[in-house]
């Protein structure tokens, strides 16, 4: 049977790739790709043979797109799907393909894998019982402070995606939405310079106002919770 395969893909170090992922991504007829060039980089670093068909799917031609991996499961052609880093679908295109095979009645695989959610709630020390993941917060400010402001009473822990340009202000205005709680900021996770830096929101703005961050952040923060909050002294 005709079968999307969904592959999470190394978030950085491509050793992270799983036996499976290489396996798959070496047996499908077609293969869909935020960015064929990094996609590419992976086929290369593990042998893999490149697919007779190879098509870009990414966030401005996702609808397109999602008809054309559609098409070629009617065909009876097996077809990847996969994004620069992590699980297509999460903070990422992915999920249109996903709903649009599921309603066609074709078969949807997930070929589980590395991902940052995960990565940065292991590497940040605070709980992971129960989490909030809340992807990227929007960029306008009003905005910005309701998607804090959402979680103010929210015992779970948040996990946010940030631009490196706009980490400051992010740990600033959350400083400011969800008071002093325990947080911590993953910088380029899995690569040669990951940098996880702990504290209090506080601490963060400190080490991270002044300066340049470059690289993929991961912000998590304590859920509203007494004993992860700083009160003044």
């Amino acid at each position: 049977m005709a079968t999307l395969y969904v592959i999470a893909t190394p978030i950085g170090n491509l050793e992270d790739a799983t036996l499976r992922s290489v396996r798959i991504l070496g047996e499908v007829d077609a293969l869909a790709c935020e960015d064929t060039r990094r996609t590419g980089a992976l086929l290369e670093r593990f042998g893999i043979p490149r697919p007779g068909l190879v098509f870009s799917y990414h966030e401005y031609n996702e609808e397109s797109s999602a008809r054309r991996i559609v098409g070629l499961l009617e065909s009876g052609r097996s077809v990847g799907l996969c994004t620069n880093a992590g699980y297509p679908g999460v903070s990422d295109p992915g999920y249109r393909a996903v709903a649009a095979a599921i309603d066609g009645g074709f078969r949807v695989e997930i070929l589980p894998g590395a991902g940052a959610v995960e990565t940065a709630l292991a590497a940040s020390g605070l709980s992971a019982t129960s989490f909030t993941f809340k992807g990227f917060p929007p960029k306008k400010p009003g905005r910005r402070r309701a998607h804090l402001d959402a979680e103010r009473d929210s015992p779970h822990t948040l996990v946010f995606f940030e631009s490196p340009n706009r980490l400051a202000g992010f740990l600033g205005l959350a400083l400011e939405v969800l008071g002093d709680r325990k947080a911590a900021v993953c910088v380029e996770l899995t690569k040669k310079f990951e940098r996880v830096t702990r504290g209090h929101l506080s601490d963060l703005v400190a080490v991270f106002g002044a300066g340049k961050t470059k690289g993929e952040v991961t912000v998590v923060i304590a859920g509203n919770n007494r004993k992860f909050l700083r009160t003044p002294s």
